[in-house]
């Protein structure tokens, strides 16, 4: 039975973190849903509570987000886009503050990493918090003006906290790429520039990942992510994550997807999408 259309979209995180951003950005007509974890927005999307799930799978300073490429594999979810999303940081306080009053700031220890030359510069003292957009609502509870956080402005903007100073990151190119999760496949659509993603398992012969890689490089197909991890806690099973450019349905891709499946004892595609022009 095809679950009724909510118009809703589940992110990770509280009102105002950068995964509400993310659907804002890529799907600003629908309500934004916020759930505790990861594991949360896959089941509101599962149970069909939510039509979308927004995961963050990577940023450009930071790697990977550590638990998403396990979960999406038994997800039973499939990405239909991708979003990139640029991280800036911004000092939050309650209205009538000004810099100079600021003396600690709240924030995930990730983000204090992004801003240590603002800190350091001000003399700021700093709290680590366990979710960037929670510690903007702390703040606005407090009502104290020597009270700040590190938070987007769009966190600023739900718990009425004024901007002292935006844009304050030490890299100008941090950047958070997210995954648009739904529970049917979307394999049919055609952008000048698609990607496919998949997970795999090598069978367990000599050079069986270098064998398997190569119908990949022979035939032009340009991988952009490759990561392995361990199965089920074991040392000898061990899964690939890949991102390739490329439709299934190419000449290239799909004599290399075919190579591919001969050396594997799996393959599961994840999903076909067009890139995002951020990737241009």
């Amino acid at each position: 039975m095809t679950a009724t259309p909510t118009g809703r979209i589940a992110f990770q995180g509280e009102p105002g973190a950068y995964s509400h951003q993310a659907c804002r950005q890529s799907r600003p007509g629908m309500e934004a849903l916020p759930c505790a974890t990861f594991e949360d927005v896959i089941d509101m999307v599962r149970s069909g509570e939510a039509d979308l799930g927004m995961l963050a799978v990577e940023n450009s300073t930071y790697g990977r987000v550590a638990d998403v490429h396990t979960l999406l594999p038994q997800s039973g979810l499939h990405i239909i886009e991708e979003a990139f999303v640029r991280v800036h940081v911004n000092l939050l306080a309650v209205k009538g503050a000004k810099l100079s009053d600021v003396r600690r700031v709240r924030c995930m220890s990730i983000l204090q990493g992004q801003a240590r030359g603002f800190i350091r510069t001000h003399g700021l003292a700093t709290l680590n918090w366990h979710d960037n957009a929670a510690a903007a609502r702390e703040v606005a509870r407090l009502g104290d003006k020597a009270e700040a956080a590190l938070a987007s402005e769009l966190a600023g903007e739900i718990y009425g906290l004024d901007v002292l100073a935006r844009q304050i990151e030490d890299q100008q190119n941090n950047t958070t790429r997210f995954l648009v999760m739904s529970r049917t496949p979307d394999h049919g659509r055609r952008a000048p520039h698609m990607m496919t993603t998949f997970t795999f398992r090598v069978r367990n012969i000599p050079a069986a990942l270098y064998k398997a890689m190569g119908g990949f490089a022979t035939n032009g197909v340009n991988m952009t992510k490759l990561e392995s991890y361990m199965v089920g806690g074991s040392f000898t099973a061990t899964e690939f994550y890949a991102d390739i450019e490329g439709h299934p349905d190419d000449p290239g891709v799909a004599r290399a997807l075919e190579e591919l499946r001969f050396f594997s004892k799996e393959v599961d595609i994840l999903g076909v999408y067009p890139a995002d022009r951020a990737r241009d």
